[in-house]
């Protein structure tokens, strides 16, 4: 009964996103919350099967002629993995575990189970099952409220939040606990106080909303009805407790997360929709560089705790999604198991974010294997030989090398475009690194040095599924220095410059360029751009 319920709140919650669509005059295409890559519209329609008749039938809807192509028949069938009878052969994408599962699990299968649990789409299907009613709706237009465990994620229906307080407080908010105190949260419906209780375990800023929500308590009066709010927010909202928003490993956790949890929040067919609101739970105004990737999501401005200080505001649906720190969480704590790859839920999150901001893959006049060497204008971790390196590769002929800075300077959908179109991708350790998430399936990831962090963007391309590879002769890399943490009098690799081996350089970008021209993705990919074959464009 209680899944029934869950189900039903759920709906409820997310059928705004279509009405606003349908009453906006400016939304002249009735399909244009949908806006997903071709390749995940057999599991969407799936999903909603009669929005898939519907369009079928509509002669203006533009998925029309992709439903009916030959490439979306054969995988009509496709599930993304957390959907009840999804099988492993429908699943959007399958993980592969060719390394050993002794030590770690008892099975092959085991291992197999793990990876998916911890770092795919069955991390969205536990999400899911383990959802629970914490306040319960006795009639249709009451509050309501759900939270997965340990309330690492949240939605809710008619809550009031009351941020009066605010506008006393002088002091900048960010990673504060105490932003809401007793009875500054709650809902008009039947509190199930010690279930919610249960789940304040995990008491930390970025890692569950148990620090909001243990101040939850039940209205006497429905909030919006009663003229209790100064502001109603009426559009599907998104309050989101973000990491290092200047740091683009730190800030695409927020962003995995945020699709993410559009997955565990999927009940209706505007779940994807973007005429949402995002507000952030801090009192800075939001800037990042990496802003663009929030068009993803909301076409709508960030709106910060400034914006309501002083105010008592409600929402008619609102999501609190999961976390950039959770315990075990995506992907800051994942506890990948060893041996294992390829998770479908980064896939899809790549293949989601390239579509919405129309960056593609350009076509190539030869066969020459695309190399981006990431230049880093830092402090530390600075390449001191980069000229002799860049130049060594620049006069092999099989290579098309260009050198770059993602600086502030280049806009970030540009950087992306520049991603996207690399086969091998070569950096130091540090943040730009994380733009391995949005390389081509067959790229290799170099990682120049690795600055004894061997694992951190080892595991985040184990969790893309490309390549990795890292200095291999220690005796062969030259620091210039011992390298001094900034903070602490101690030894730190991070904190210093290094010089290479120009010959072994050489030697591992051959050793990359060799993994990259036998994938068999690439081979696919150079095939297609040599024979035109009729109906490409309906293709998946």
């Amino acid at each position: 009964m209680r899944c029934v319920r869950g189900a039903t709140l759920a709906i409820s919650a997310t059928i705004v996103l279509l009405a606003h669509c349908t009453r906006d005059a400016s939304c002249s295409d009735r399909y244009e919350y949908i806006n997903l890559p071709k390749a995940h519209l057999p599991m969407y329609f799936r999903r909603f099967p009669a929005l898939e008749k519907q369009c079928e039938a509509d002669e203006n809807c533009p998925y029309r002629t992709v439903i009916a192509s030959q490439s979306y028949q054969s995988r009509k069938n496709g599930c993304w993995g957390y959907e009840d009878g999804c099988t492993e052969r429908d699943r959007f994408a399958n993980h592969s575990c060719h390394g050993s599962h002794v030590g770690y699990v008892k099975t092959k299968q085991a291992q197999l189970d793990t990876f998916y649990s911890q770092a795919d789409f069955g991390f969205v299907r536990d999400q899911i099952r383990e959802t629970r009613i914490m306040c319960e709706p006795q009639f249709p237009h009451d509050s309501s409220l759900e939270c997965s465990k340990y309330l690492r994620f949240c939605r809710g229906r008619n809550l009031m939040l009351n941020f009066t307080d605010l506008a006393a407080r002088s002091e900048p908010l960010r990673y504060k606990m105490d932003v809401l105190g007793p009875g500054q949260i709650g809902g008009y419906c039947r509190l199930h106080g010690e279930r919610l209780r249960d789940e304040l375990q995990h008491i930390s800023p970025l890692q569950s909303w148990a620090p909001e929500l243990r101040f939850f308590q039940r209205l006497e009066r429905p909030p919006i009805e009663d003229g209790r709010c100064d502001v109603v927010i009426e559009k599907p909202a998104f309050i989101m407790k973000i990491d290092a928003a200047i740091n683009m490993y730190h800030h695409f956790c927020d962003f995995l997360n945020l699709y993410a949890s559009l997955h565990v929040n999927l009940s209706h067919v505007g779940g994807f929709g973007t005429d949402t609101q995002v507000l952030v739970w801090e009192s800075y105004t939001y800037l990042s560089p990496f802003a663009d990737t929030f068009k993803v999501f909301t076409r709508n401005p960030i709106v910060d705790l400034k914006t309501y200080a002083g105010k008592v505001v409600c929402f008619r649906n609102v999501v609190m999604p999961l976390l950039p720190r959770m315990i075990f969480g995506l992907y800051y704590n994942t506890p990948i198991i060893y041996g294992c790859e390829n998770s479908g839920l980064f896939h899809a999150f790549s293949e989601h974010v390239l579509h919405r901001l129309n960056v593609r893959m350009s076509t190539r006049p030869n066969d020459r294997l695309r190399i981006t060497f990431l230049s880093r204008q830092t402090r530390y971790r600075r390449i001191l030989n980069e000229d002799e390196l860049v130049e060594r590769i620049t006069s092999n002929p099989n290579y098309a090398v260009q050198r770059v800075s993602y600086g502030h300077d280049l806009p970030f959908v540009e950087q992306l475009r520049i991603t996207r179109n690399s086969d091998i991708f070569i950096g130091m350790h540090g943040a730009g690194l994380t733009h391995l998430l949005f390389l081509p399936k067959w790229a290799t990831l170099f990682e120049l040095y690795h600055c004894e962090d061997p694992n951190c963007y080892r595991d985040l391309a184990r969790l893309r599924g490309v390549h990795y590879l890292t200095w291999e002769r220690d005796h062969l890399v030259h620091p210039e220095g011992e390298g001094k943490h900034p903070e602490r009098d101690e030894r730190h690799a991070k904190f210093t410059n290094y010089a290479f081996d120009v010959d072994e350089f050489e030697r591992l970008v051959a050793k990359a360029a060799d993994q990259v021209r036998t994938h068999r993705e690439f081979e696919k990919f150079l095939t297609r751009g040599k024979v035109h074959r009729p109906g490409k464009k309906d293709e998946l």
